[in-house]
């Protein structure tokens, strides 16, 4: 029954998410505060509680369920877009340094995971750390377009983001 009511309130979140309806993502809210209620140490409602604040716009409010859910073992997928989720929010609540350090720590765990990289990439920006922000951006670009321009500079242009602070001289 449980993961029943975990299931419909992820979908509900999931609709309304979808949709941007604030009804539909009301209704999730409510369903899991209910959830979170009765089963306060179960790692993927809390993070589901963090998901379903952020989505409605309350990123704040959403801070203290993802790192409660890290606390209580939050694995797999949801601990990884749990580093991607409380990272964003941190950046965009203008905590820079907080958003560096999550999204650095999940770039660690998952490292193949380009979101989590270009978010980092940002936050990276906004703590004046362009060099390394610029690498990461140059290489996730160069390593997944198909421009065939790019392509064929890729080997040279991988080279130089990797190298942005040296001339020739």
């Amino acid at each position: 029954m449980l993961r029943d009511r975990l299931a419909e309130a992820i979908q509900l979140r999931e609709e309304g998410r979808a949709k941007q309806d604030q009804t539909i993502l009301g209704k999730a809210r409510a369903l899991l505060l209910e959830l979170h209620a009765t089963y306060p140490d179960d790692a993927e409602i809390t993070f589901q509680m963090a998901v379903v604040h952020d989505n409605l716009g309350l990123e704040r409010e959403s801070i203290p369920f993802y790192l409660k859910a890290f606390e209580q073992g939050l694995s797999g997928p949801d601990l990884e877009r749990a580093y991607l989720g409380l990272g964003s929010t941190y950046r965009g609540l203008g905590e820079y340094q907080k958003a560096v350090e999550t999204l650095r720590r999940g770039v660690k765990e998952f490292p193949q995971n380009r979101a989590l990289q270009t978010f980092l990439a940002m936050a990276l920006y906004n703590t004046g750390q362009h060099r390394e922000a610029m690498e990461l951006v140059l290489t996730n670009l160069l390593e997944t377009t198909t421009d065939e321009k790019l392509q064929y500079f890729k080997r040279g242009l991988l080279f130089y983001a990797a190298h942005l602070d040296e001339t020739w001289d």
